[in-house]
């Protein structure tokens, strides 16, 4: 009799096509290497798709990325460092059955991902209002096409911007008081004397040297259109990072209620540990993203070259 319950006996959480706990468990671990190789090679493809433009036109990439808050990239880089030791910590006290310490660490996990988004949505708002979104009519419109007269602080920050890339002071002082954009489009009204700085010395990419003028002469509106493709990619990879972001907060959410439940322990605890995964993955993401958009070629426009 007691031999046919050992053999009745089904753990909890065992799935019925599996024969055991570390069969199930291996299987879900390999599925969730498996979906990530996938996202590797996606954001890789965007990660190679930024590299090769910005060799092509570093001059207006590195100015798209002078205009992008590093403080906030370093914070959220911070914030998201911190909920991957959390997520490790729940992971750990998943293992160890400690149902109260999970619950907490989960909840620390999913308030260090909701403070990650509110500073991007923060830095979206911002980008919003200087009209930098690169899609069509999605900007700040002035009413009825009037022109937008900068705040002081707005004034400060155009003037501090063109000091650090060296632009000339009658430049600074147009991009000061000009905003007109009725109908929302991608605002970038500087740059061209930078462009020029780069033709005096000779230093100007092969790509650059043909698609920022027309018939010899510095043509704003082709520098403007490579600083757009700057945040075409800006926003096409942190919006998918977001996006995965508020997927791994579901995550968080539907762990939360099962270990408030106490459904995991040292024997089943798979679940969290492939959650985990996911979460380590998505925070890996930006710590490549934050360099790479934010950091990479800054110095290019105080150093006068490549």
């Amino acid at each position: 009799m007691s031999d046919t319950h050992a053999h009745d006996y089904h753990p909890p959480g065992l799935q019925h096509q599996f024969e055991d706990m570390k069969q199930q468990e291996e299987s879900n671990i390999i599925g969730m290497w498996m979906f990530l190789a996938q996202e590797i090679m996606f954001f890789g493809g965007l990660f190679t798709a930024y590299l090769i433009f910005r060799s092509k036109f570093p001059m207006a990439f590195a100015a798209g990325s002078n205009h992008l808050d590093v403080v906030m990239g370093f914070a959220n880089t911070l914030v998201l460092i911190v909920s991957s030791l959390t997520m490790a910590l729940t992971v750990y006290y998943a293992q160890k059955g400690n149902r109260n310490m999970q619950v907490v660490m989960i909840v620390l996990t999913m308030i260090f991902g909701a403070g990650f988004l509110g500073v991007k949505a923060v830095e979206y708002t911002d980008k919003y209002n200087h009209g930098l979104i690169p899609f069509a009519n999605w900007n700040k419109k002035t009413r009825g096409g009037a022109e937008h007269t900068k705040t002081e602080g707005e004034k400060k920050e155009v003037k501090n911007f063109f000091a650090s890339e060296g632009g000339s002071k009658s430049e600074a002082t147009s991009a000061e008081h000009e905003y007109h954009n009725p109908t929302g489009e991608f605002q970038w009204n500087y740059g061209t004397e930078l462009v020029s700085q780069g033709q005096k010395g000779n230093f100007l990419t092969d790509s650059e040297k043909i698609g920022y003028f027309t018939n010899g002469e510095i043509d704003a509106n082709k520098f403007r259109d490579k600083v757009r493709i700057f945040y075409w990619i800006y926003f096409a990879m942190t919006g998918l990072h977001a996006l995965h972001m508020i997927v791994g907060l579901g995550i968080m959410a539907w762990l939360l209620i099962m270990a408030w439940r106490n459904t995991y322990s040292a024997e089943y605890y798979s679940p969290v540990e492939i959650s985990g995964l996911y979460w380590h993955f998505v925070d890996i993401v930006w710590i490549f993203l934050f360099p790479l958009l934010y950091l990479l070629g800054r110095h290019f426009l105080h150093g006068g070259g490549h």
